[in-house]
Formats: structure tokens, C-alpha cells, sequence
């Protein structure tokens, strides 16, 4: 299938999924649970990244809840390609509510800016992108030398299974299939220094993981 085409289907099944997903949940309920949970990834994170006040800080593919909901004291900048969708079709997402925080709506292969940023945080959005190695190469740009990159994902545990997914949708809103090892090698190959990879939760076809890395000077 035609990479953008399958882009272009998967950004439709993730505005879906999202109003689907969110239709008969409390708005206020919804969103303590979800910054509870960014707590609980950033508690993850220590102490390879400390959330200190006035970082600039990019939520790249931040969806309708991003880990921009926990930097209430930064300056930050949320990026996703859905974001006027999400603001006309979902109600827990408002953006007058973090008035710290610039939204752009833009994909993240699209976006570019001259401001590089101390932590740029990629929150299980990376396979959601047309150009998966455009996409590594705009994010890790944007970090500051000396800063970090915080990337979560869901990575393939077979390389059967990784195949038989490349060939078919049999998972719609991710348009990419790898491993661990080479989503690794996206940040390696930038002279990037992984500093952390965590297993976050096993499952059958995918784990997910954290993984922060660092910029050299």
C-alpha cells in the first residue's frame, strides 16, 4: 500500500479511535487519569530527566492528552497533525485550559522552527507518521545539544508477525512495523546516546517501551 495512503487512513482510524474511545468518559474523571499516568511516565524518566521550571520542552505528536499536560511550569510547544480536529470533536481537549502550552497543528515531518528545546518528548507517536526517518531526523534537529529526547513506542516481539503486519493493516493507526532494535537505530544512526530503555508494559505482539536519549554538545 501507497505510504501516504496508509498515512492517510490511519490519521482517519486515529480521529475516530480517539472520539470512540473518549465518548462516555467524564471529561474531568479522563483527565486526572491520564495526568496521573504522564506523572507516573516522568517518575519513570528520573533521573535521566528532571521536569526543572522554565525548560522549553516539545510535545511532538501530542494528541488530544499529551504529556503537555504535566509541564505546567515550562514553556512548551504540542504539535500533532489532528489537533483542530480534536478541538472541534472532542470536549476534554480544550486549549485555553494550559495557557503555557502553544499548540501547532502540523505533523512532525512538516514542522520546522529555528527554537531547539531542551526535552523534546515523543509519546507513542512516532509510528504514527507518514516518514518515519523524516520524522526521526525533525525531532532529534530539535534538540538543544546537551538536551534529551523521550520517545515511547510499541515495538514489535516477532519478526513473523512484524512481517505479516508490513503486509497487511492488520494494525490500522500504527503505518509502521519494527522492533526494538531498530527503532534503536533511528536515534544511533544521529549520534544520539541512548541513555534509558525501559520495558513500560509486555504484551503479546507488542511491548512497549521508554527510551531517553541524549544529544551530544
Amino acid at each position: 500500500m501507497d505510504t501516504r495512503l496508509r498515512w492517510n487512513i490511519a490519521q482517519f482510524a486515529e480521529l475516530n479511535w480517539w472520539k470512540n474511545y473518549l465518548k462516555k468518559r467524564d471529561v474531568t474523571e479522563y483527565i486526572e487519569y491520564k495526568v496521573d499516568y504522564w506523572e507516573g511516565i516522568l517518575k519513570e524518566c528520573s533521573p535521566e530527566i528532571s521536569i526543572k521550571e522554565n525548560l522549553s520542552v516539545l510535545d511532538a505528536g501530542c494528541g488530544p492528552a499529551g504529556i503537555f499536560m504535566v509541564c505546567t511550569n515550562q514553556q512548551v510547544l504540542a504539535i500533532d497533525p489532528l489537533l483542530n480536529e480534536y478541538e472541534k470533536n472532542i470536549p476534554h481537549f480544550r486549549k485555553d485550559a494550559h495557557p503555557n502550552v502553544t499548540f501547532v497543528n502540523s505533523s512532525i515531518e512538516d514542522f520546522s522552527s529555528e527554537i531547539q528545546y531542551d526535552i523534546v518528548f515523543c509519546m507513542n507517536a512516532i509510528n504514527h507518521v507518514n516518514n518515519i526517518d523524516d520524522a526521526y531526523e525533525v525531532i532529534c534537529n530539535l534538540v538543544k545539544p546537551g538536551g534529551k529526547l523521550v520517545i515511547t513506542i510499541d515495538a514489535h516481539n516477532y519478526p513473523l508477525f512484524k512481517k505479516i503486519f508490513k503486509l497487511l493493516p492488520g494494525d490500522v493507526l500504527h503505518p509502521h512495523q519494527f522492533d526494538i532494535d531498530e527503532y534503536t537505530m533511528f536515534i544511533t544512526k544521529r549520534n544520539f546516546k541512548v541513555e534509558k530503555q525501559k520495558l513500560i508494559k509486555k504484551e503479546f505482539f507488542f511491548n512497549h517501551y521508554l527510551q531517553i536519549a541524549s544529544k551530544p554538545f
